[in-house]
């Protein structure tokens, strides 16, 4: 244990982490070119809840499921939501599809076709409406609007459509209620990316109002990005929204988050914890000052925390299980991070004593300290294990026979 803040403050802020599992993540997933079939994978929205509902059961940091329209549409979705409460879980983030119709093939919001624009709108309200069905709190947006070649769409023009559909929807947003604007590099567009980077999300957000936020994905960036930095920075703006927790090689990969750079994903949960974006809660509900997980700065915004994620060769559940461990494992250490000797060290300017103060929080064994969370919620100290013993994944091969199996398509 490093001298960091006292191991009770640290338990007591990890019980108060969520991490919001994804629909998608519990159906059948791929490459471009092909989408690989497993046993026992959902076939309705119901049955990724009851999926969803035992990754929370043996990690007891999972409690939302973000849905994905239309993929997980129904004709009842208050009716979803009350399946979703008998299951100790809630219905999260609504996540909007304007990227798999035939019609936006030269963009959603942003197409030259004011009919093409106003069909991908009309989604995004839809959307809004499923959140007051549901009592779901945020909009996700991502587009995968953009072009391919110099000279096929003007670039301004498209930005001045982006920024009207976006005012349509903001404006239709009840109390409470947020938009979330996720950002990409490039795919499918490979010329220039309608929002393409956090810089670009967060200049449409700022002249929207506060209702809108930016969504980080951890795998939406060049490489050699720093993305904590890019957090820091929505942080002390008050406008990170949430992230969108993966993992990557080369791009997009969405792997386990923490699978190919933990020690990222520490720096990031570090901006995290220093900015008070753990502990903020909700957006009314700001930090406390001088505790593990809050910030100095009042009002600090509560942050989604989110995953998304595709399993195409793992098996799914123990998949997310395993996520959410790594992010747990990834907060923990942050939260160890003694600040007190960090900040002495900047301001005497001893680099080597700055960075040993994070590496000695990094290089922590917080497995042990998870292990006594976990035991003192009355959970199994290895939630994958529990998972393996409890036979859910074999009751769910031998019972979804038969039917059309979820997944996104390839």
């Amino acid at each position: 244990m490093t001298a960091g803040s006292s191991k009770d403050a640290v338990k007591a802020a990890l019980t108060t982490q969520a991490l919001e599992t994804p629909s998608w993540a519990y159906g059948n997933s791929g490459t471009r070119f092909k989408v690989f079939a497993q046993p026992g994978v959902p076939r309705t929205p119901q049955e990724k809840l009851d999926d969803a509902a035992r990754v929370h059961a043996h990690t007891g940091v999972a409690p939302t499921v973000a849905l994905h329209i239309p993929w997980d549409r129904v004709d009842d979705y208050g009716a979803l939501a009350d399946h979703a409460e008998q299951r100790g879980l809630r219905l999260g983030t609504i996540n909007a599809n304007v990227f798999q119709d035939d019609d936006y093939r030269l963009g959603s919001v942003t197409n030259p076709d004011p009919a093409v624009r106003r069909k991908a709108v009309a989604h995004l309200l839809e959307c809004v409406d499923i959140m007051d069905a549901t009592g779901s709190k945020d909009l996700k947006l991502w587009f995968s609007d953009g072009t391919n070649y110099p000279g096929q769409d003007d670039l301004r023009d498209r930005q001045d459509r982006l920024s009207e559909a976006l005012r349509t929807v903001y404006d239709r947003l009840g109390d409470g209620q947020r938009m979330l604007l996720e950002y990409k590099l490039f795919e499918p567009a490979f010329y220039a990316t309608d929002v393409p980077d956090w810089g670009t999300a967060y200049a449409h957000c700022l002249k929207l109002g506060p209702k809108a936020q930016v969504v980080v994905d951890t795998g939406h960036h060049a490489p050699g990005t720093n993305i904590e930095f890019i957090v820091a920075t929505l942080l002390r703006e008050g406008r990170l929204g949430g992230f969108d927790f993966n993992s990557r090689f080369y791009a997009d990969d969405d792997l386990m988050v923490g699978a190919a750079d933990p020690f990222q994903l520490f720096r990031i949960m570090y901006e995290v914890v220093r900015g008070g974006g753990l502990a903020a809660g909700t957006p009314d509900t700001p930090g406390t000052p001088g505790t593990p997980g809050t910030s100095d700065a009042p009002g600090a915004p509560g942050v989604a925390f989110m995953l998304d994620q595709c399993h195409n060769i793992e098996a799914k559940i123990p998949a997310i299980i395993r996520s959410v461990m790594n992010v747990q494992e990834a907060t923990a250490k942050a939260l160890l991070v003694d600040a007190e000797a960090l900040a002495d060290a900047q301001r005497r300017g001893d680099v080597l004593a700055a960075n040993g103060a994070l590496m000695d929080a990094y290089n922590t064994d917080v497995r042990p300290l998870l292990a006594e969370v976990r035991e003192e919620s009355g959970l199994a100290p290895d939630p994958l294990g529990a998972y393996e013993r409890s036979g859910w994944q074999e009751q769910i091969v031998e019972d979804r026979v038969g039917g059309v199996q979820a997944g996104w398509g390839a």
